[in-house]
């Protein structure tokens, strides 16, 4: 019932929304060329309570202990490298458009090896890499663990992912991307929804905020905006100026359904065609109930397990054929279906059965 009331709700909320909402351009598209920049490295997390690498299946955590050791003045053996409060770890990040040299970033950590917990974990100082090879940002700080795990000598709780961790503001940028945002003639915006209405509509507001034929559209997801015809001007300020202009986004008719939370979310503009649905539910139960039957007693025999099996076929009640008028809209579909009563995971079964008669009319995402 609570799934229910919550499929409802979602559509109820979205079938009451009969209009374009305007939106800024900023929350609809991306600017070219600013963009952030994936980092990636490897390096050792200590101070662990036990829940480290094994040295014995992680061999890499050794070897790079070893070198950390070696770097710092310490010479250790083979033998003498048996800790449990290390782990390998992979270190990620996103280095932000326009970061300046000592800027702060946030982290990720996540083990690489059989370790436990990262929990009370301290990364120790781990260089940052781009594709190109480089070292962007150095990484280095305690760790806050995604759950947390406790074990005994019988049984082992785990919350959440307690091998990936997180370092706010732990990684400090040591170099800059090279881009001189001043100096440019034009730009790109790109949609992130790429549609050639919403496209012309981005254009006609740049156009018409500045008075002039400043923005072209070149496809469906894209608008060139061109600083010449402005003469002398900061890139800056206008993509300021630019990204706050509300427009009405236009989108495809879509329906979404999640299988594994029975989540629908259907768009405003779906419609259905003519059609007639009908639905019911078959279950089979197979229950396994055996006797065992033992000879009396001083008698001679064996005792034997003796198999009994019920079979039940049991027929739900069902929606009869019910007929789904021409050019349904949402709102009608919607007070149709939740009228009948029928489950979400029943809605789901209907909406594909609709789609593959050819009668609903938008795109179908099944995740």
């Amino acid at each position: 019932m609570r799934a229910l009331i919550s499929t409802v709700l979602i559509w109820a909320m979205l079938a009451g929304a009969g209009f374009a909402v305007p939106v800024r351009i900023k929350d609809l598209a991306d600017f070219d060329g600013v963009r952030g920049n994936d980092l990636v490295g490897y390096g050792l997390v200590v101070g662990l309570d036990g829940t480290g690498d094994g040295f014995r299946n992680a061999p890499f955590t050794e070897e790079m202990l070893a070198g950390l050791l070696e770097r710092l003045g310490v010479n250790v053996t083979d033998d003498a490298l048996r800790s449990k409060n290390v782990a390998a770890v992979i270190v990620t990040a996103t280095l932000p458009p326009f970061a300046r040299s000592g800027s702060r970033i946030d982290v990720n950590v996540s083990a690489i090896g059989d370790a436990g917990s990262l929990l009370g974990g301290t990364l120790v100082m781990t260089p940052l890499k781009a594709a190109d090879g480089n070292i962007y940002a150095v990484a280095q700080g305690s760790i806050i663990a995604g759950g947390a795990a406790a074990a005994g000598d019988a049984a082992r709780v785990v919350e959440g992912v307690p091998t990936t961790g997180k370092i706010p503001v732990g990684g400090r940028v040591e170099r800059e991307v090279e881009f001189d945002f001043a100096g440019i003639d034009n730009i790109r915006i790109a949609l992130r929804n790429a549609d050639f209405t919403t496209a012309t509509r981005v254009e006609d507001a740049i156009n018409r905020d500045f008075d002039r034929q400043l923005a072209i559209t070149q496809d469906s997801g894209t608008i060139m905006v061109n600083f010449r015809s402005l003469g002398d001007v900061n890139p800056a300020r206008v993509l300021g100026r630019i990204e706050n202009l509300m427009i009405e986004p236009e989108d495809r008719a879509k329906v979404v359904i999640d299988h594994k939370s029975g989540t629908i979310v259907v768009g405003e503009r779906v419609r259905i065609s003519r059609v007639a649905v009908s639905q019911g539910n078959l279950t089979l139960r197979v229950a396994e109930a055996p006797v065992v039957s033992q000879p009396n007693p001083f008698a001679q025999g064996e005792t034997v397990t003796v198999p009994r099996s019920a079979v039940e076929l049991e027929q739900e009640p069902g929606i009869g054929f019910v007929e789904v008028a021409g050019e349904t809209n949402l709102s009608d579909l919607v007070a149709g279906l939740n009228a009948l009563g029928v489950r979400p995971r029943d809605m789901i079964d209907i909406l594909k059965s609709i789609h593959a008669a050819g009668a609903l009319h938008a795109d179908l995402i099944v995740e």
